[in-house]
């Protein structure tokens, strides 16, 4: 198999307390909690990561970096990857009515994850993919850090500055330490504690326009798994070229987008906006106004992703055998409030005026139509690849 040098990002999810809980328990019992609790792990990761292997109480993954194109999306992974894992953790212990040791710890358990960008190759030996590199030794070598000594966390996101500076996210309140490894030297790490996120995650008002509600909906399928998706409908350069907006960040929370975010859009020449986050919940849903002193409304978006299996219905096979692919069905729920003294009765009639004469139901068929070819490009580029491992091998 041909070896080229790679590059992208390496994420471990390490479960903490996993040592001492195995200790002090019922091995039966501990090995279904713990099986149940790396489910949740990787069903979380593969919508975004490819899953290079299980280490025992650790899930180890990596995307190429020209996937991930959203550096943001990491991090939203990440929180969410660990908002599951409580929710789960917290559900298998309010369920049992066991009072075996296993059982009784599981509040005990937690979980770390560590983020890296850097080089790697692929290597295959009987059958079988393995990463080999420096990056991907560092990564692991980071598992023995200081973050727990130097802040008592037992949950924390950690991050290289390498894989911050290539996300281009610097999130506030971060905690920086340098760590120093044999033969691989000083590493300069930035970590947050996910306990405060997951308290905010879980109080976080809910804003969610349903359809009912909705003066018009939206539903197109899309050949993506949601993280995909999320990263195509809110990263600024892609929306320029699907809904031809400019999109420029004017304020971000926490250097983090979120509620409370906000964006100034351009819509072509005649129509000026300022967008504001007002829930935010990766990759389940997020809900938007869009507000312009030149408006007589304010426009509402919930934009909802639901994971499907996708069936490329006139594409290219993006590989011989390939029948389905994941994907996201996207439902887009819009309503308008007026700002004028007119009831809001008439809100819809003006509503559907206006998206007659910008198109914003249309928006969805570009975005439509700029994934399928990704798609399909992607799909190509795979063949050929394979073709060539193919002819190597």
């Amino acid at each position: 198999m041909e070896k080229t040098t790679q590059y992208g990002y390496f994420v471990l999810a390490d479960i903490s307390g996993y040592t001492s809980y195995l200790a002090g328990v019922e091995l039966d019992h501990a090995h279904e909690i713990l099986t149940d609790l790396l489910e949740t792990i990787v069903n979380r990761f593969k919508s975004a990561l490819t899953i290079s292997k299980l280490e025992g109480d650790a899930v180890f993954a990596y995307v190429p970096e020209s996937r991930l194109q959203r550096g943001e999306t990491l991090l939203e992974l990440i929180e969410s990857t660990y908002l599951a894992f409580r929710d789960r953790r917290e559900a298998a212990h309010r369920r049992t009515t066991c009072e075996c040791n296993a059982c009784r710890s599981i509040p005990k358990l937690d979980l770390k994850f560590l983020a890296h960008h850097g080089a790697y190759i692929i290597q295959q030996v009987t059958g079988l993919n393995e990463l080999v590199g420096s990056d991907v030794n560092l990564i692991h070598r980071l598992l023995k850090n200081h973050v727990s000594e130097a802040t008592g966390w037992r949950a924390y996101a950690l991050f290289t500055e390498a894989c911050l500076l290539r996300t281009g996210v610097q999130p506030e309140g971060a905690q920086e330490l340098t760590e120093s490894y044999e033969h691989l030297g000083a590493v300069k790490t930035y970590s947050l504690d996910l306990q405060p996120r997951y308290q905010a995650l879980k109080e976080s008002r809910r804003v969610f326009i349903k359809p009912d509600e909705a003066t018009i909906t939206v539903t197109h399928d899309y050949p993506l798994p949601p993280p995909a998706l999320w990263g195509w409908l809110n990263d600024p350069q892609k929306i320029a070229e699907w809904a031809g907006r400019d999109m420029r960040p004017n304020l971000r929370p926490a250097g983090r987008t979120g509620a409370g975010a906000r964006n100034h859009c351009v819509h072509g020449k005649n129509l000026s906006m300022i967008e504001t986050v007002l829930d935010w919940q990766p990759f389940d849903y997020f809900t938007v106004e869009q507000a312009s002193q030149s408006m007589p409304m304010n426009f509402y978006l919930t934009y909802h992703l639901e994971p499907i299996v996708f069936a490329p219905a006139g594409l290219p096979a993006l590989r011989p055998s390939a029948h389905s692919l994941p994907g996201t069905r996207l439902t887009v729920n819009m309503k308008a409030k007026l700002k004028s003294p007119l009831p809001n009765a008439f809100a819809p009639a003006v509503f559907k005026l206006v998206n007659r004469m910008f198109g914003m139901d249309k928006e969805y068929d570009a975005l439509a139509r700029l994934v399928a070819e990704e798609a399909a490009q992607e799909g190509a580029e795979g063949l050929a690849v394979s073709a060539v491992a193919a002819s190597t091998s």
